[in-house]
């Protein structure tokens, strides 16, 4: 007889907002199900100009292995919400709630644009962006990065009798904050430092291989002796 309680409960991944000045949590948005693909993709900040990407060479040589700050990093994943999977929950508005939690990540709030309007009809000249809460996401404890979503797409598939959506399939794309996006001494920049100093702990942690795999004329030519 199978015991479903010795299966183990897999860790969700997630959204986590997160007043910058006091460091706590303000909403945790958890995923119903863990993606099944992510994409990441990092393009060097490489200080050499066009000439490090194999065109023409018109880059300055002495600057060919430099690079100005970490590489720029972008996740992609879909993700599903389905209200049908979750017959215990009493959920009168669909999965409304959930979308517009992710909606109003990249949203400003309504007191935030009243605000805003206030100072335009007092004249005032210069009014800055607004400025959103911090965003982390979360996927396991060894990948905890400040984002920005980037993109938000929503595929509503299903509908109850008063049309509220019932399932719905999501596309998320979010850019890693490093450093390089955020002021000093700014939370988010603290959290990328722990999430790059994770990465190189566990890149210590890789097994190297040994020159002999990469055949005789291999070997010579990265000692310098082709």
């Amino acid at each position: 007889m199978t015991r479903y309680a010795d299966i183990p409960k897999p860790i969700r991944s997630g959204i986590v907002v997160v007043d910058p000045e006091r460091g706590t949590p303000q909403r945790i948005i958890v995923l119903q199900f863990n993606p099944d693909t992510l994409e990441r993709s990092l393009a060097p900040q490489s200080a050499g100009g066009s000439g490090d990407s194999g065109g023409g060479g018109s880059g300055d040589r002495n600057e060919a292995l430099r690079l100005k700050g970490p590489a720029e990093e972008t996740w992609k994943f879909t993700a599903e919400i389905d209200a049908t999977d979750q017959f215990e929950v009493a959920a009168p508005d669909g999965i409304h709630p959930e979308l517009a939690t992710l909606e109003m990540l990249v949203h400003p709030t309504t007191a935030q644009l009243i605000e805003g309007s206030r100072l335009s009809k007092k004249g005032t000249i210069e009014i800055s962006p607004i400025e959103m809460p911090l965003t982390l996401f979360t996927w396991g404890s060894k990948r905890v990065m400040p984002v920005r979503i980037t993109e938000l797409a929503i595929n509503e598939s299903a509908f109850d009798v008063n049309l509220n959506p019932i399932r719905a399939g999501l596309s998320i794309g979010m850019k890693v904050l490093s450093v390089s996006d955020l002021p000093a001494g700014h939370r988010g920049a603290d959290l990328y430092m722990a999430h790059l100093a994770q990465k190189e702990q566990l890149a210590r942690a890789a097994r190297g291989g040994g020159l002999g795999s990469l055949g005789p004329a291999g070997g010579r030519t990265v000692m310098g002796r082709g």
